[in-house]
């Protein structure tokens, strides 16, 4: 039977899909397929997913990102989705929220990706009323450290904008990012532990889901669907370009890396 629920008539509809522990590169690949190949605006809440995964930009360059050792030796998986944006360790503690809209689902936004950062940061200050939230350059903050790293991509009709939220995160994920070369003014050199803090340390995770809800209802008539009925809604076939790195392409990185080192020696003593 499909589910059905819409509220807040007369604001504009967007379909509303809520998972638990959904694989990773599954949610990336509809989220790109919806994005490429729906008419429809969505909402896809993800509570968690499965195991540790790497989540790179659509430019993202493993061997200057990633400490490629420690990945291949514990066997994590390392993803290119096909929006901008970090490099981020997601797992069962990370909450995804992802919006995909057309260009005119909300009225008076620019479809460029600040007033798009901008309207989400609104949308979440209903969410964390009471508390030290911020939009930092393109980060949620909690006074200065981030919880919560965001993408988007932009088509000529459509956008979509989502979010990772670290409800919590293993000290241990964080060996697996290299410091990387670009980073946020705010974040003022400081490591991943001294960057980063937990959502859990100001809402529970329940509370968090429920209010993200209340706050797209104050912009959205919510249509509750199944998973399965998001299939229904593409128009055509479209290969998704969200995809799991090989182990030979992280080797071959790996040995770009090795190879520049030994240049690097070499000149060390030729100078």
């Amino acid at each position: 039977m499909t589910m059905y629920q819409t509220r807040n008539i007369g604001h504009p509809l967007i379909n509303l899909v809520r998972l638990k522990g959904f694989p990773i590169l599954q949610q990336l690949q509809l989220e790109e397929r919806l994005l490429r190949n729906s008419s429809d605006n969505w909402c896809i809440i993800n509570d968690g997913t499965d195991n540790p995964t790497v989540v790179m930009g659509v430019s993202g360059k493993p061997d200057e990102l990633l400490d490629i050792k420690s990945v291949l030796g514990d066997q994590i998986p390392v993803i290119r989705r096909f929006t901008g944006g970090g490099t981020v360790v997601v797992d069962h503690n990370t909450v995804f929220v992802t919006f995909i809209c057309n260009k005119d689902a909300v009225s008076g936004l620019k479809p460029f990706p600040q007033p798009i950062m901008s309207w989400s940061s609104l949308l979440y200050n209903k969410v964390f009323q009471g508390t030290e939230f911020h939009l930092r350059e393109n980060d949620y903050v909690f006074g200065n450290r981030k919880f919560g790293g965001n993408a988007q991509s932009i088509t000529k009709s459509r956008w979509i904008h989502h979010t990772s939220f670290l409800w919590d995160y293993e000290v241990r994920n964080m060996t697996y990012l290299k410091h990387p070369k670009r980073v946020p003014d705010y974040r003022e050199a400081r490591s991943h532990l001294e960057f980063l803090c937990s959502l859990k340390d100001y809402m529970p995770r329940q509370v968090f889901i429920d209010k993200t809800i209340e706050a797209i209802e104050t912009q959205f008539a919510t249509n509750l669907k199944q998973l399965k009925e998001c299939e229904y809604s593409l128009t055509a076939n479209y290969s998704p370009t969200t995809r799991m790195l090989t182990e030979q392409e992280l080797e071959t990185a790996a040995g770009c890396v090795s190879q520049y080192n030994k240049l690097d020696k070499v000149l060390d003593i030729a100078l």
